[in-house]
């Protein structure tokens, strides 16, 4: 049975549509179609010679067509852009920023995405941009950065994605799949959630983010390849990682006695280092120097050792003369810088000694005369 909009239709008992819209009763009616179609043909009459439309003008007509068919095919790729060129809905070729030809619809279609351009995903904050004040304000989702470490606690992790479509891939990220913002983004989201899951709440707050960081980029470019999704990943940003809200300040002095046990550590290494080198220097120098005295010790003995061995291999050829010599040698030693009285025979037999050297001896100064305070000479 025929309906008409004035009864609702099928779908109900109003002027919409199955989603809700319709024709409504106020707004601007649609042009006529047929009145376009005279219009049209009449303008086109005015135009023509003799006024009539004959073999000529659909020539004419037909070659018009023709020549803005070819030109339909020019297209231009903008600079962050490649284009896909597709022959009936087949990926035929690529083709670089520029202006590019391709063969007119319907036989050949051209897709140009943004495929130059570096994209970037925030997972757990969304930036929020206040126009009237000109600034711009960071609005945390608590849904996307709570995770769950490896020793059951709760981290608060947000992170930033920089991924860009791989220059052979163009095809796999128009045609593997549908919302490729979407898919990297809930795959960074897994791929963080796992790493998390592995790992112990304190190296993640303090200095393993670099690990981190790698740990997730390679898994996402795992999991994408996997996918053929065309995209590359090129860096993966922890823009923060602390405990949740309710318990950060604990975990704050946690990380400040930690903080002020490596310093005690780095000072007390510090001074180790500067202590044992100098004692072991100290050490070797004792060393030396006793090593330095035994050999000059030893060397010494050798030395009168030998001087001794061959004085006594000469005393036992002559021990009388020997004997005599060493006896004259030792007086020449003891005596020669020695003033001397020389006596022979018995002491009433002494004779008066002139003391000659004492009157080679330079004559003493004389004494200045002491003046006297009496007035006596």
């Amino acid at each position: 049975m025929p309906w008409s909009n004035q009864g609702g239709g099928p779908w109900g008992s109003g002027p919409k549509g199955p989603w809700g819209t319709g024709p409504q009763s106020s707004g601007p009616t649609p042009p006529d179609l047929e009145e376009l179609l005279r219009r049209g043909q009449d303008r086109l009459r005015r135009v023509l010679p003799g006024g009539s439309m004959g073999s000529k003008g659909f020539a004419l007509l037909a070659l018009a067509a023709l020549v803005l068919w070819g030109f339909s095919g020019f297209f231009r790729v903008e600079p962050d852009e490649l284009g896909v060129v597709l022959r009936f809905g087949k990926e035929t070729r690529e083709v670089q920023p520029g202006l590019n030809y391709h063969l007119p619809y319907p036989v050949e279609t051209v897709l140009t995405p943004r495929a130059l351009r570096v994209n970037k995903i925030d997972i757990g904050m969304r930036v929020v941009e206040d126009v009237t004040r000109r600034n711009a304000s960071v609005r945390d989702v608590p849904e996307e950065s709570l995770m769950l470490t490896g020793d059951e606690n709760i981290v608060d992790v947000d992170f930033s994605v920089l991924w860009k479509v791989k220059p052979t891939g163009v095809g796999d990220y128009l045609f593997n799949i549908q919302n490729p913002e979407g898919t990297v983004k809930a795959v960074a989201e897994s791929a963080m959630r796992e790493v998390i899951g592995r790992s112990e709440i304190q190296p993640i707050l303090t200095g393993a983010r670099q690990g981190t960081e790698t740990a997730v980029q390679d898994l996402m470019q795992k999991t994408l390849d996997h996918y053929g999704a065309g995209i590359v990943v090129q860096q993966v940003q922890l823009q923060k990682v602390d405990p949740p809200q309710q318990v950060i300040d604990a975990f704050r002095d946690v990380q400040a006695a930690r903080a002020d046990l490596e310093r005690a550590q780095n000072e007390a290494q510090t001074y180790a280092n500067r202590v044992v080198p100098e004692a072991r220097g100290r050490v070797a120098q004792i060393t030396q120097a006793a090593e330095a005295y035994r050999q000059q010790t030893v060397a010494e003995a050798t030395g009168q050792t030998s001087r001794f061995l061959k004085i006594y291999e000469q005393y036992k050829k002559a021990p009388d003369v020997t004997r005599q010599r060493m006896y004259l040698e030792t007086m020449e030693r003891v005596l020669g810088a020695a003033d001397k009285v020389i006596v022979d025979g018995g002491v009433s037999s002494a004779v008066p000694y002139l003391a000659l050297p004492e009157l080679n001896r330079a004559p003493a100064q004389p004494r200045a005369p002491q003046t006297s305070t009496g007035g006596r000479p």
